[in-house]
This record gives structure tokens, C-alpha cells and sequence, in this order.
């Protein structure tokens, strides 16, 4: 019988495994920058904070559109790592309270990130697609904890929901938090209030 050489799989895993590492640390550094107010950074001050070449950088996302679809879904892996399931036989009220303290933690942790996106997504189909996804996720939550409700308003379940999802999405927080000088307390009530007034109208 011929053996035929081939690569250890150790090395070969070995090798898969530090281009992992490399561009994790690439995605936490462009994360790191925008957190740290740097909302457009550039290919070298990426490269620079994750300790890596430019010529690394590169070779791991062959543009800044491949980078930001690996930013994206590591700042939903943040976000889901905050997320709870908010317990389905509460009242309407209590779910709405906890709904809207879970959704104002998430998107203080999204606000550098959505800000930084906001000042490039003219110009970047993957960063419009990232919010599409990010819009995606707060629909079926809502759908999630609020799927009795939304069952009640019969053929205004699609509009009732597209309310409710502009109300807790980011557009809505900025408004609030950016524009109107909210603090994070006083968004959250009014978010919940406008989700109480939704239901309320929604389900008669």
C-alpha cells in the first residue's frame, strides 16, 4: 500500500486556528476604535490597534464591506449574549417593562456601532444589510413576547407590528437619546409608554 503525505491535521488545525485568533483580534479592534469614539476608522488604525500588518489586515478581509459583515455579526453576538427571554405569563405590562428595560441595555451597547454605521451606510450595501438583519431580530422578539397581542389585532397585526418594531428599534433611541438629550431612563419610559398606547389602539 503507497502512503501518500499529507499535512498533520494538528498543523493544518493549527494554522486555521490562528487565522481565527487574527481576525477576531482585527473585528474587537475596528469594535475597540468606534467604542472608543473613532467612528471612521481607517485600514491603519485598524491594523495598528489589533497589533497586525496592513498587509494582514487585507489578506483576512479583502475589503472594508467583508469587515463590516464580521463587525456586524459580532455585535449581535454581543447583543445576544445580553439578551433574556422575558417570561411569556407575565401581564401585558409587565412584559412591556421588561421588553423595554432589555431593549434600552442593547442598544446602549449598539449606539457607537449604529452611529459609526449611519455615517458610511449611503455608500455600503453590507452595512444596509446588517440593519436589515438588526430590524429582523427586533421583529421576531416582539413576536416572541408579544404574539398574543398581535393575534388579538386580527388584520392590523402587520401594521400593529411594524409600529411597535419602529418604536424599539434604533432610528427611534437616537431620536430620543441623541436628539431630545434623553437620559437612558427617561428613553426607556417613553418607549414603553408608546408601546402601551400601540397595544392599547392595536387590539381593541
Amino acid at each position: 500500500m503507497i502512503e501518500v503525505e499529507t499535512d498533520p491535521p494538528a498543523r493544518v488545525d493549527g494554522r486555521v486556528a490562528r487565522a481565527e485568533r487574527t481576525r477576531a483580534a482585527i473585528v474587537e479592534a475596528h469594535l475597540a476604535l468606534i467604542d472608543a469614539g473613532d467612528l471612521r476608522p481607517t485600514g491603519e488604525r485598524i491594523a495598528e490597534r489589533a497589533g497586525v500588518s496592513l498587509r494582514t489586515l487585507w489578506t483576512n478581509f479583502k475589503d472594508m464591506e467583508t469587515l463590516f459583515a464580521a463587525t456586524g455579526r459580532r455585535v449581535g453576538e454581543r447583543q445576544a449574549a445580553l439578551r433574556r427571554p422575558v417570561p411569556p405569563q407575565l401581564p401585558l405590562a409587565g412584559r412591556i417593562a421588561a421588553f423595554c428595560d432589555q431593549r434600552a441595555r442593547l442598544l446602549e451597547v449598539l449606539a457607537p456601532s449604529a452611529r459609526a454605521s449611519a455615517l458610511r451606510e449611503p455608500f455600503s450595501p453590507q452595512l444596509r444589510r446588517n440593519r436589515e438583519v438588526a430590524i429582523a431580530r427586533v421583529r421576531q422578539e416582539i413576536e416572541a413576547v408579544f404574539g398574543a397581542e398581535l393575534a388579538h389585532a386580527g388584520p392590523g397585526r402587520g401594521q400593529l407590528l411594524d409600529a411597535l418594531t419602529v418604536a424599539c428599534t434604533w432610528a427611534a433611541w437616537s431620536m430620543m437619546r441623541d436628539a431630545m438629550g434623553l437620559d437612558v431612563e427617561a428613553a426607556r419610559a417613553a418607549m414603553a409608554r408608546t408601546l402601551g398606547a400601540l397595544f392599547a389602539s392595536g387590539t381593541r
